[in-house]
C-alpha cells in the first residue's frame, strides 16, 4: 500500500470556484458554487472568448505576440467577472496549443507577472482524465462503458470508461484550428484538400482507435459521448434543421453519423460566407467547423458507431471535479479519482520494474523526514510532500534503461511518464527531486533545473537532500532501519537522528557510512549538522 497522502484542508462551507480553461481555440471560464455536504456543485456563470490561442509564428513554432495578447485579454475579463463575482478560488489550466509552443512557458510566467494568476499546464493525457471525470459527473454511465470525445483546437481526445474508471486515455494532435490551419487553403475547400484532410485524420486517429479497442471486453457494446464547441455546434445546426429549435439543455441530445457525413458534405461545398449564415454557426465558429466536422467523421467511421450523444460537460467541469476530489468534497462514485495519483506513479514503478517494497520503505522515511522537520527546518504544505512521495518512489527507475548516471534515466523517465493527476510542471518537479537523490546537487549548468522558478528551485533543493537522507537508510535494501526519530538542537544548529534497527545485532554500518556520505548536501542546505546514533529497539537484548 501507498503511504496515506496528506490532502489539502477539507473544505467546510459554501465556496464559489472559477475554472478556467485556456484552450488552442479558446478560453472558457466557468463559475460554480459548490456544495461540501451534498458533494455537488451548482454552475453559476459561464464565459467564452475566442482568442485563436493556436495561432503561431510558423518558423519559430512561437505563440504569436497577437494571440498571446487576446488571450491575456481574454484572461483578465475572466479574472474581472470571478473577483467581481466573490470567488473563493481560481484554478486555470492551459492545454495543447500552450503545451506545444516553445514560448509557452514564458507564456504562462507573462500571465503570472500581468494578472497574478497561476496557470497549470498539464499533458494530453491529463486533460483526457479531466473530461472524463467532467463528462462522468454529468452523466450516469449505468454500468455500460462510453466512448468519450472531445474534438479542441489543437487535438482530440478519445477515452473509454465505464463508471468506475478510464480504461483507455489518448490526446492526439489533430484539432479543428490545426487542421485548418495546416491543410485548408482555398474556399470553399478545394476537392484534393479536402481528401488530403480527411486521409489525414484518418490516419491520425487509426492508432488511438484500434488501441482504444483492444480494452474492449468480449461482447461489450459500447456508447458515444460527444464534447465541447465542434460537437455541440454541429448537434445546434441538426436540430435546428429537423425541429426548428434546440433542445435546452442540449445534454443528451442525439445525432447520427448519416446526419454528420450529411453536413460533412455541405459544409465542403460552402464558402465560409455561407457557411457564416447558417442558423446555430457563429462566425468564428464557420471558420474551423469543416475540420472539427470531418475529425468526427472519422472517428465514428473507424469506431463503427452511428450514434452519438451529447455531454455539455467536460474539462472545465473535470477540473471543477479533480479541485473537490482534492480538498476530501468527492467521497462518493468518484471515490476512487482521489488515490489517481498514487495509482498512476505505482503503476509507472510496476512498468520500469522498480523493487516497490525497497521504494516504499524510502518513501515511508522521506515523509517521515518530511512531517518531523516540517516547521523546524522547511514550511512546505501537503502538494510538496506529494511530489517528494512519487520521487522516492520512483527515484530509481532510471535503472530499467541502466544503472550508470541511472539518476538522469529516472530523470528522462518520469518526466515523460503517463502520470495522470499531475501538472506539467509537478512532473518537472517529480523528476528533478529524483534525479538529485544522488551523485551532483542542483547547479546553474543543469538546464532543466535551471529553467524552474527560485521558488521551485529550493523545493527541488531541499526535497532531493531529504530524499537522500531517506534513500541512505535503506542503503542495503533490506529494511535494516526500522524507524528513526528526529531531535532539532536550534542552539548548535545540529539535527540528531536517532535510528533503531529492525534486528538488534545489526551494527546497520552500511547504512551509517551512507548517511555520513550523503548528508553533506542536506547539512550545507539547511545549515545544519546531521549527527547519527544508533539505539537499541525496545524489548530487544543484546547478549
Amino acid at each position: 500500500m501507498a503511504p496515506t497522502m496528506a490532502m489539502p484542508a477539507k473544505i467546510l462551507d459554501p465556496c464559489l470556484l472559477a475554472a478556467i480553461d485556456i484552450g488552442t481555440n479558446s478560453v472558457h471560464m466557468v463559475i460554480v458554487r459548490i456544495d461540501p455536504v451534498l458533494s455537488t456543485f451548482t454552475i453559476v456563470a459561464r464565459e467564452k472568448d475566442t482568442v485563436r490561442l493556436g495561432e503561431r509564428v510558423p518558423q519559430t513554432n512561437q505563440l504569436s505576440p497577437a494571440a498571446m495578447e487576446r488571450a491575456i485579454a481574454a484572461l483578465k475579463r475572466c479574472k474581472d467577472l470571478a473577483l467581481s463575482t466573490a470567488v473563493d478560488h481560481i484554478f486555470a489550466v492551459a492545454t495543447s496549443a500552450t503545451r506545444e509552443a516553445s514560448n509557452g512557458e514564458a507564456f504562462l510566467a507573462r500571465i503570472q507577472a500581468e494578472l497574478d494568476l497561476t496557470v497549470h499546464l498539464i499533458s494530453g493525457q491529463e486533460e483526457a482524465r479531466r473530461i472524463y471525470l467532467g463528462v462522468l459527473s454529468g452523466m450516469d454511465f449505468q454500468q455500460t462503458p462510453h466512448i468519450i470525445i472531445d474534438i479542441g483546437g489543437g487535438s482530440t481526445e478519445l477515452i473509454l470508461a465505464d463508471s468506475h474508471e478510464p480504461r483507455f486515455l489518448s490526446s492526439t494532435k489533430i484539432g479543428a484550428v490545426r487542421l485548418t490551419r495546416d491543410f485548408i487553403y482555398s474556399d470553399p475547400i478545394d476537392p484534393t484538400e479536402f481528401a488530403t484532410l480527411r486521409a489525414y485524420v484518418r490516419g491520425m486517429l487509426e492508432r488511438p482507435v484500434d488501441e482504444l479497442k483492444t480494452h474492449l471486453r468480449p461482447g461489450e457494446t459500447v456508447k458515444l459521448v460527444g464534447t465541447s464547441g465542434t460537437i455541440e455546434t454541429l448537434a445546434t445546426i441538426i436540430a435546428l434543421q429537423k425541429q426548428r429549435e434546440v433542445p435546452n439543455p442540449l445534454q443528451g441530445y442525439q445525432i447520427t453519423r448519416k446526419e454528420i457525413r450529411d453536413w460533412v458534405k455541405r459544409l465542403a461545398h460552402l464558402p465560409y460566407a455561407d457557411r457564416f449564415t447558417i442558423p446555430g454557426i457563429s462566425d468564428r465558429r464557420a471558420e474551423i467547423i469543416l475540420a472539427g466536422s470531418v475529425i468526427l467523421l472519422e472517428a465514428m467511421t473507424l469506431l463503427n458507431l452511428e450514434t452519438l450523444t451529447i455531454c455539455e460537460r467536460a474539462l472545465r467541469e473535470g477540473v471543477i471535479v479533480d479541485w473537490m476530489l482534492t480538498h476530501g468534497l468527492i467521497e462518493d462514485r468518484l471515490r476512487f479519482q482521489c488515490e489517481i495519483r498514487q495509482r498512476s506513479v505505482l503503476k509507472i514503478a510496476h512498468k520500469y520494474r522498480v523493487d516497490l517494497a525497497y521504494g516504499q520503505r524510502v518513501a515511508a522515511f522521506a515523509l517521515s523526514f518530511f512531517d518531523q522537520l516540517q516547521g523546524i527546518l522547511h514550511h512546505w504544505g501537503d502538494a510538496e510532500r506529494q511530489w517528494l512521495w512519487a520521487a522516492a518512489i520512483l527515484h530509481n527507475c532510471g535503472i530499467y534503461i541502466s544503472h550508470s548516471s541511472h539518476h538522469k534515466h529516472s530523470y528522462y523517465l518520469i518526466r515523460h511518464a503517463e502520470l495522470l493527476g499531475y501538472t506539467e510542471i509537478e512532473l518537472e518537479l517529480i523528476a528533478n527531486i529524483a534525479r538529485y537523490h544522488r551523485r551532483s546537487k542542483p547547479k546553474k549548468r543543469h538546464e532543466a533545473y535551471m529553467m524552474l522558478s527560485e521558488i521551485h528551485r529550493l523545493a527541488v533543493r531541499q526535497l532531493s537532500a531529504i530524499l537522500r537522507l531517506a534513500v541512505a537508510l535503506d542503503r542495503r535494501q533490506v529494511g535494516a532501519i526500522q524507524s528513526f526519530e528526529c531531535k532539532y538542537d536550534g542552539e548548535y544548529q545540529a539535527l540528531h537522528l536517532h535510528l533503531v534497527p529492525t534486528q538488534a545485532d545489526d551494527d546497520c554500518g552500511l547504512e551509517l557510512w551512507n548517511l555520513d556520505y550523503k548528508k553533506v548536501v542536506f547539512e550545507e542546505e539547511f545549515g545544519v549538522k546531521v549527527i547519527a546514533t544508533l539505539a537499541i529497539p525496545v524489548g530487544s537484548s543484546v547478549s
